[in-house]
């Protein structure tokens, strides 16, 4: 084959192109008024009272952590299958991460191990969506609820993606979004926080701009609290308002590509299609599946110039989060099992198809 088929692959329009221009025209490329035109559609479109832009969907984490006033000597539970930027946004607050072990029918935090965990040090749990599918929040809002913890959602791969009835990143005090390029809507880098709580929306804000609560001079505003620089820019909004242009097309081939993986994978040895709930609202933004010999299926893949992407190494593994496998016998199983097939918006029809029918032929194999 000649043709290269990504894993996913970010997709500019002329739409970006325009807003972009008019935001160089117009002088001001910092954060600005194209930041809050931007920040104001997220909010809409979750139906959420605030979104606050901040640079990174890690730093969405931190500035929500760092606005409930967690820090040194708390805890926070976090899942043991994440990307790691979950955990290090634990550890810019200087709070600890708990790390948990995942529900092995999904790969999603386990509700039960959340509970297992609980300490009087516990300050927050963040449970983490993964390609959009959503963790059990129904149980994991009950937890929170009894022992008084909060909860911050990492809804970074779940966009728009809806939970019983709710938008993921909405049912928690905060949720956190991403917009890195291999997101549904890409601003290069970046991040948003959405809640309905108003004084976190202002702390927020203050947070991530120095101390101020709006825009000021650089010269001598008024800095009432601690604050860093995790600000937007409007250049960055421009390519997002220019993404969502696309959205409605991008969400309905995003669900039109897990539909066939699903139909065509579904009862065959070897492979496991993660589960979905497409006609429920989920939006799966990669279709994520379990393939026993994962490591070999991707490299027959690649042989035919086709791409997918391995699953994280949990958190526990990793040098700065170290810990024995034995207290995590389920991520620890799973995660070398575990890949992201081609879900690439621009794949058409046909491409899939011959992913599908490849991968068929080597589980025969």
């Amino acid at each position: 084959m000649k043709k290269y088929i990504h894993w996913w692959q970010p997709q500019i329009t002329p739409h970006e192109y325009s807003y972009v221009k008019n935001v160089l025209d117009s002088g001001f490329i910092n954060e600005g008024d194209m930041t809050e035109k931007f920040e104001r559609k997220i909010a809409l479109l979750l139906h959420s009272k605030y979104a606050v832009a901040t640079s990174s969907g890690t730093i969405a984490l931190f500035l929500s952590l760092a606005s409930l006033e967690i820090g040194p000597g708390d805890e926070v539970i976090i899942p043991d299958i994440t990307f790691i930027a979950t955990a290090n946004a634990v550890s810019l607050t200087g709070a600890n991460s708990v790390l948990v072990d995942i529900d092995p029918e999904s790969l999603l935090v386990d509700p039960k191990s959340i509970e297992k965990a609980i300490t009087k040090k516990t300050r927050a749990i963040i449970p983490v969506h993964i390609s959009g599918r959503g963790a059990n929040m129904t149980v994991i809002k009950k937890i929170a609820q009894k022992y008084h913890i909060f909860i911050v959602e990492d809804a970074c791969e779940a966009f728009l993606s809806m939970y019983h009835g709710r938008f993921l990143g909405t049912y928690g005090t905060l949720g956190c979004f991403s917009f890195s390029p291999n997101k549904t809507i890409t601003t290069g880098q970046g991040g948003m926080v959405v809640t309905d709580d108003e004084r976190l929306y202002w702390r927020l804000k203050e947070l991530k701009d120095q101390g101020r609560k709006t825009g000021g001079t650089g010269g001598n505003d008024h800095h009432n609290s601690l604050g860093y620089n995790f600000k937007f820019t409007n250049l960055q909004a421009a390519v997002g308002l220019g993404q969502l242009h696309s959205l409605s097309k991008r969400l309905k081939r995003q669900k039109e590509i897990y539909q066939i993986y699903k139909t065509q994978l579904s009862n065959i040895g070897g492979i496991k299609v993660f589960s979905c709930d497409v006609e429920g609202g989920e939006i799966p933004l990669w279709t994520d599946a379990l393939v026993r010999q994962r490591d070999k299926l991707v490299k027959y893949l690649l042989q035919y110039n086709i791409d997918c992407r391995k699953f994280w190494f949990p958190i526990h593994t990793q040098i700065p989060y170290k810990l024995s496998d034995q207290r995590f016998p389920q991520s620890t199983r799973l995660s070398p099992q575990a890949v992201w097939l081609p879900s690439a918006f621009t794949l058409t029809d046909d491409e899939v198809l011959l992913v599908c029918h490849l991968i068929k032929k080597f589980l025969k194999a």
